[in-house]
């Protein structure tokens, strides 16, 4: 196997999910198209991309008839670009990086691009109608599967994590996000969104709340004890929390920790990295940013839904040779505030090395977007350091976890 370098890593901001947010004018196709034109700047002749990969959760409507493909020719890339669009849920962005850089690696293609689009404000969660168990009886009768907020509230219970904790996190990502806008960390990576006439709708991202307190956490309402009564049409007849303790009996009563703020933010955006193989790069005179030094997918019980993070990261490090130790900054996706929390826990994680720039809960989520833009990410903040080494890990629904190593060139 060869090498898969990152010549460069963009994204979009992130627009507020809502009818009002500033990019929900713009078409998904178009989002994806501006993400991906923002790698024009490494120089690189577009007719030697040979795969957009995408990822993309709601893949219907707007988002279907294959995003990746589309995006390239609305961005007006040679025809002789290919696209293709993958679903992995959380974990779609971060997946299609590491497809793009499989084909690279094995000297199948010398240069491809990975990330992904989500317009949450126009194709909102649940647009496909299947939800995480596509509608299918005999898989909810094997595994009672319950909304992921509820999914992550049985993990506090279980951990033994506190409104207080969770509500600490959030604050802390606010914080840590506040300071990396007004110290501009984010710029580098940054590609305004503009409308089909050139005019900017958005230039930084719109949904951090720098004003947030401790306090004003703990007056939220608890986001998912209101549909434990809720009894699905499809399935076991059971109701969402007798399908919870089903599984989990251990979690009654469950303790309702997670609310608005201490979850991640619906939003909209894109991101695209671009990947080159050694042989690519040495033919063309590129200087990479970062190379990729391996990943690993994990599988975990599927009602619990988030706990995969750690021994997703277990797999890749062990792939490696390496120990947390060795790993300079890790960026540990922010769907609830318990992800990243019960990962630090498992692994020994020190919370100074996990999302100093803030992570999902004060940026937002982009779904199909956000495994690309924590790679971008992640290479400014080492390159900031001038530190070397970094980990993107995601929780995936359906009890899968992902995670990518990287090191900087």
């Amino acid at each position: 196997m060869g090498t898969a370098y990152i010549i460069d890593a963009v994204r979009t901001p992130r627009g507020k999910g809502k009818k009002d947010g500033k990019i929900a004018t713009v078409h998904p196709q178009e989002l994806l198209a501006q993400a991906l034109n923002g790698l024009k700047r490494t120089g690189v002749d577009l007719n030697d991309v040979e795969d957009v990969v995408a990822g993309c959760v709601q893949q219907t409507g707007e988002q279907g008839a294959c995003i990746g493909r589309q995006a390239a020719l609305a961005a007006g890339w040679p025809n002789v670009v290919t696209g293709v669009s993958l679903n992995r849920f959380c974990g779609s962005g971060l997946q299609a990086v590491n497809f793009a850089a499989m084909g690279v690696a094995s000297g199948m293609q010398d240069l491809a691009v990975g990330g992904g689009v989500e317009s949450m404000s126009r194709i909102p969660m649940g647009s496909d109608r299947g939800g995480i168990d596509g509608n299918n009886p005999h898989l909810i009768e094997l595994h009672p599967i319950v909304p992921q907020g509820i999914s992550a509230d049985i993990i506090a219970t279980l951990e033994k994590f506190s409104r207080d904790d969770v509500d600490r996190f959030a604050w802390e990502s606010q914080q840590n996000c506040q300071r990396a806008v007004a110290e501009g960390r984010f710029n580098k990576s940054l590609i305004p969104v503009t409308d089909l006439e050139g005019n900017v709708l958005l230039e930084k991202d719109e949904y951090p709340r720098p004003e947030t307190t401790i306090d004003g956490l703990g007056q939220l309402k608890a986001s998912f004890a209101g549909i434990m009564d809720f009894r699905p049409e499809i399935g076991d007849g059971l109701t969402l929390g007798e399908r919870a303790y089903k599984r989990y009996p251990e979690a009654k009563p469950l303790n309702h920790v997670h609310t608005p703020g201490n979850s991640s933010g619906i939003v909209d955006g894109a991101s695209a990295v671009l990947l080159a193989s050694e042989r690519y790069v040495k033919a063309h005179g590129l200087k990479p940013r970062a190379k990729i030094v391996t990943s690993a997918t994990c599988g975990s019980e599927p009602v619990i839904m988030l706990t995969a993070p750690g021994p997703t990261t277990e797999r890749a490090l062990k792939k490696a040779g390496m120990t947390v130790g060795d790993i300079d900054l890790f960026e540990i996706n922010e769907a609830f505030a318990v992800v990243p929390l019960k990962t630090m826990r498992d692994l020994g994680i020190p919370r100074e090395k996990v999302n100093v720039n803030g992570g999902a809960i004060a940026l937002g989520h982009p779904l199909g977007a956000t495994g690309g833009m924590l790679i971008g990410t992640l290479i400014d903040e080492l390159e900031r350091q001038d530190k070397t080494t970094g980990v993107v890990t995601l929780c995936i629904g359906g009890g899968m976890g992902i995670t990518t190593i990287i090191e900087r060139c």
